[in-house]
Order: C-alpha cells, then structure tokens, then sequence
C-alpha cells in the first residue's frame, strides 16, 4: 500500500486528471447528467427539496450528505437566506451551510435561483430601476432594446477588455449601477474590475461610492475569469465541488490522511483566521498533525490553541501554492508517521532498500528531510 504522502502526491500532481478519472465513472457520470438537465427546472424550495436526487447530488456538493435526511432543517435555512446577518444559516457555526444557501438563493433570488446570473438578471433589473430613476418608462422601446442587445451578447463576453470595448455593453453596464460612461474614468473602471471584491482594500472597496463595489460584484471577473457571465453557482460550479468531494471520498476510503490534505488544499485559500481553521474539524486535525500536537489539545482553550498556531505558522502561506505544498507534505509525512499504511521495516533495510511502499518509504523520508519542524 502506497504511504500517506505518496498517495496524496499522486492526486495532486494533476487534480485535474484525477477529477477527471471520478467524472468517468458510471453512477457519478449518471447523476451528473442528471443533476445538469434537471436543476435548471426547479423553481421552489419545495421542488429542490422534494427532488431526492437533485437535492442528495446537491447536498453532497457541499460536504452536507450527512444531513440530506434533514429537510425541514434545509428548509429553514433556504426561506431565511442569507441577506441578514442574523438569518438561521449566518448563525450556525458551520459555513457550509450559508455556503449552500447563497448557492441556492431562493430568498433573494425567487423563482430564478437556479439559472441566476449577476451580469444577467441582477443586472437587467439594475438597469429598468436606474431607467425608471432617470425618468424613463422602463417598459419603453428603447429600454427593452438595449436590454434584448445586452441580454444577447453580454455571455460572450469573457474578459475586462472584451466588456469595456463594446460600447454599447459597457455603457448599459455602467448605467446599471447609476454610473455614467461618458464620465467615469476608463483607467478606474479598469482597476476596480480587476481588483474584484474579495480584498477589502481592493479599489472598489476603497472607493466611498458604493457603487463601484457593486459593479465588480457583479462582472466578477477577478474571482470567476471567463466564467463570469455565464455562471450559475446551483448549475456548473455545483457539479465542481461535487466531483472534488467525491475524489475526496474516494481517496478516504482507502487512506483517511489523504482525504484530509485534499480538503486542506481545497479550502486553504479561503482561510483567513485561526478561528476559521478551529471552527472546522478537519481543518483543525490537519494543523495539529502537521504540528505533532496530540487530539488532546483540541480541548485547550479556542483563544491559547489560535496563539500557538499563530506562534508556530504563517497563515498567508496557505494561499501561496508552493509553501502550501510544503505545509501538506509536512502533514502527509507526520500523518504516515501516526498512522503507518503497512508494517514498519527495520532501519537497516531502509537505508540499503529501493523506494517502496511498505512502512516508511525512502521517498517519504527524503520529502522530511526537507520540512522544518
């Protein structure tokens, strides 16, 4: 049996081919195909919910399998959404599930919710207020024809520089959010579109108008590239995470440590605090391996274990690909350590051995030679 580290290198050296392997197989191609023919029906929490299939494929995509018996739970959290702070999914301690709540935003997003695109609906709807603001009868000829013109052209349109040389695109974009293009300044425009939302000092964040926040939200291009215009987060990006979870379930069925590094370096770029890690299991357990800290801390006080991480790691070097590499090698190696896949060999027999897979392999202790514990 392949070591911890072996396994997980394996898989992540090509993600994508390993994605593409779990895609292939025959139930989960089915229920893909499925999934993608159907959701774009629904049009209720109730049709999502009483739809077992759709709503197990669903669940699953967000780690929630465990809980896709619970509907009335679901239920509730999908009527609240997620627009107040102190709606039933913002309140719970798992993020997942405000995660799939804002993925399937019936709240907000009504009937449409899974075919809601920002640079379409949310934006055509901006642009009829904004008309109606300025005097215009939403219902006009010439309203409807921008729109019919913005509607038919806008998903082709897969870069910054695709949107801001078509005029007429650009300019119904703009006015979407009261912002004039005869005005507005190109080069600003420019910068808050790339600089995106996530970043709190990004341009558009900086910027004391709102809306200039609200038009990089919606033509997201930093975060979602050539996808932007064209993304439903219940349809394609759905299907995404749930191909990632079942690689990652796969994976766990034969070698627990290697489930765990895949869910690391899945949500690693997304952690922006030690009480993120800490309020989620598995990303915990993998720190405290990586670390050689026992399960036993986990009972410390929150605030002494988010010291001791932060005394020990750098937090930013989980959104750096290469030192985050490192940080899961560490883990896979101490993991393997902890947890052997097969039967130890002596000391002797490792120096002298080829590169195997049983106890400690020699490639498995070259990979610790290089971490700094």
């Amino acid at each position: 049996m392949l070591s911890t580290y072996t396994s997980y290198q394996l898989i992540a050296k090509d993600i994508n081919k390993s994605i593409v392997q779990v895609e292939k197989q025959p139930t989960v191609d089915r229920d893909t195909q499925y999934y993608l023919a159907n959701i774009g029906k629904v049009t209720s929490i109730d049709d999502f919910v009483n739809n077992d299939r759709l709503f197990k494929y669903a669940m699953k995509a967000y780690g929630l399998e465990d809980m896709d018996y619970a509907k009335a739970f679901m239920v509730k959290a999908l009527k609240e959404g997620i627009s107040d702070a102190d709606s039933f999914a913002n309140k719970l301690t798992d993020k997942r599930y405000a995660q799939f709540v804002a993925a399937f935003n019936f709240a907000a997003d009504g009937t449409s919710a899974t075919i809601y695109n920002p640079t379409q609906q949310q934006v055509t709807a901006n642009y009829a207020t904004q008309a109606e603001i300025a005097g215009l009868d939403p219902d006009s000829d010439y309203v409807k024809g921008e729109t019919t013109y913005y509607l038919a052209n806008i998903t082709k349109v897969k870069s910054i520089d695709d949107l801001m040389s078509n005029d007429r695109l650009y300019t119904y974009a703009l006015a979407a959010f009261g912002l004039d293009s005869a005005t507005e300044d190109k080069d600003l425009i420019k910068s808050v579109l790339q600089g995106g939302v996530k970043d709190p000092d990004s341009v558009a964040n900086q910027q004391a108008n709102k809306a200039y926040a609200g038009l990089a939200a919606a033509f997201n291009f930093a975060q979602y590239g050539d996808t932007t215009t064209t993304r439903v987060a219940a349809q394609q990006p759905t299907v995404d995470m749930y191909l990632r979870q079942t690689l990652e379930e796969n994976a766990g069925q034969t070698n627990e440590g290697v489930r765990l590094a895949l869910y690391f370096q899945r949500k690693a770029p997304d952690i922006t605090s030690w009480y993120d890690v800490l309020a989620d299991t598995a990303l915990a357990s993998v720190v405290r391996a990586a670390l050689g800290l026992p399960d036993s801390f986990a009972t410390a006080d929150i605030d002494k274990q988010a010291q001791l991480f932060e005394q020990k790691l750098d937090i930013s070097d989980f959104t750096d690909p290469d030192k985050l590499s490192k940080f899961l090698t560490r883990f896979t190696s101490m993991y393997e350590i902890n947890h052997p896949t097969s039967t130890a060999v002596t000391s002797v027999s490792v120096l002298f051995a080829q590169p195997t897979s049983v106890g400690i392999s020699t490639d498995l202790m070259m990979a610790m030679q290089q971490l700094k514990f």
